[in-house]
């Protein structure tokens, strides 16, 4: 029997236009580059992949012209080396995403961390233009999923933070909720020795980007919704396993934390954040631990683990989330029922003792009667 590729609509049309934007942009790059050593008047000896293309890739000095290239640029590869993890990243990260969220929700996702990031770049580059005088030099094109691969990992560091890859025959096992610093750690050093400064720059926007979107605005339901029909979610993500700090080893979370703290205070007393409270911090630890306990497929299970949830059995995903969902209210209303009514259990004993006597004096009434007869 073949075996079936299941790609929800999202993310075959988002692999779509990779390949078709990275040819494009290949192809014309190709052409100049031809008549380049042909005669042309532009510069000689100039490879192929510094060519700009601005209709289809972000040039600084050209975005005005082409403001849809915020968007588009993110789908255009360079090198078939990057185009081939790109699309292995929209592949298995978008089809997770697309499930465990929705088609809606991804595009809006992946529009942030296209244009986001891509206006940051192209800001710094006009402004390293403006200080030092010298052209935009090897900020002439910005374009690339790596804030795509920088803010998907975040998500997973939020869904499936202990879930555990093996590469390499599982000689290597290392835990979803390290990647991401890996990931930056990664860029920051080939950055500063090869010079790749627009990549490490899409890779902490990006990483950023994700973040406070996913911490701070994204909507999510609520596993009390399901089971009581309520159709209000919850706003951002306030557990504790998912604060900035917890991207870091322990040696330094606490610097971080208390720093990150700092810069939390100032953004909710300038009214830019939404303070987090109490009953948020416990909803949101509530659902990491729905989320920990198996409530969503996970990435890369083989064809002899749950092949049922990977292979789109969304019906079997329902019912595991309902379930979930049912658990946790009961266990809230069995909660509220001891808590807040001591007096109604105390005061419903007295009907019963009042009743006795009379249900007493009947049977002592039947037994009489029984005894005269």
């Amino acid at each position: 029997m073949p075996m079936r590729i299941n790609i929800p609509p999202t993310t075959r049309l988002l692999l779509g236009l990779l390949l078709l934007l990275s040819l494009l942009t290949g192809a014309i790059r190709y052409i100049q580059w031809a008549r380049i050593h042909a005669g042309s008047t532009l510069e000689p000896g100039l490879p192929p992949s510094a060519i700009p293309v601005p209709y289809l890739a972000l040039s600084p000095a050209l975005a005005i012209f082409y403001p849809w290239v915020f968007v588009t640029s993110v789908l255009v590869e360079s090198n078939i080396f990057a185009l081939a993890i790109s699309a292995v990243t929209i592949l298995y990260g978008g089809r997770y995403l697309e499930r465990a969220w929705g088609s809606a929700e991804l595009v809006k996702f992946l529009v942030l961390l296209a244009v986001i990031p891509n206006f940051i770049a192209c800001l710094l580059a006009i402004l390293w233009h403006g200080i030092t005088s010298k052209g935009l030099g090897s900020l002439s094109t910005i374009s690339g999923a790596v804030a795509l691969q920088s803010a998907f990992l975040v998500a997973f560091k939020q869904l499936v933070p202990e879930h555990t890859v093996a590469i390499a025959k599982g000689l290597i096992k290392m835990r979803v909720k390290h990647f991401p610093l890996l990931f930056l750690l990664g860029h920051t050093i080939v950055a500063g020795v090869f010079g790749t400064y627009v990549s490490v720059i899409l890779a902490w926007t990006g990483f950023l980007t994700g973040w406070i979107y996913l911490r701070f605005y994204k909507f999510s339901p609520d596993l009390s919704s399901t089971a009581t029909g309520r159709t209000m979610g919850i706003r951002g993500d306030a557990s504790e396993t998912f604060s900035f700090a917890t991207f870091f080893p322990e040696p330094i979370s606490f610097g971080i934390a208390a720093v990150t703290d700092r810069v939390y205070d100032v953004l909710v007393a300038a009214r830019i954040c939404t303070p987090f409270s109490a009953e948020d911090v416990e909803v949101g630890n509530e659902q990491a631990m729905a989320r920990e306990e198996g409530g969503l497929p996970t990435v890369a299970n083989g064809a002899g683990g749950r092949p049922s949830v990977r292979g789109g059995g969304k019906r079997e995903e329902a019912e595991r989330r309902r379930a979930l969902a049912l658990k946790a209210l009961d266990q809230r209303l069995h909660a509220a029922a001891s808590r807040g009514q001591p007096a109604a259990s105390r005061g419903s004993s007295v009907p019963p003792e009042s009743s006795r006597p009379s249900e007493s004096r009947s049977d002592q009434a039947d037994r009489s009667n029984g005894e005269t007869s």
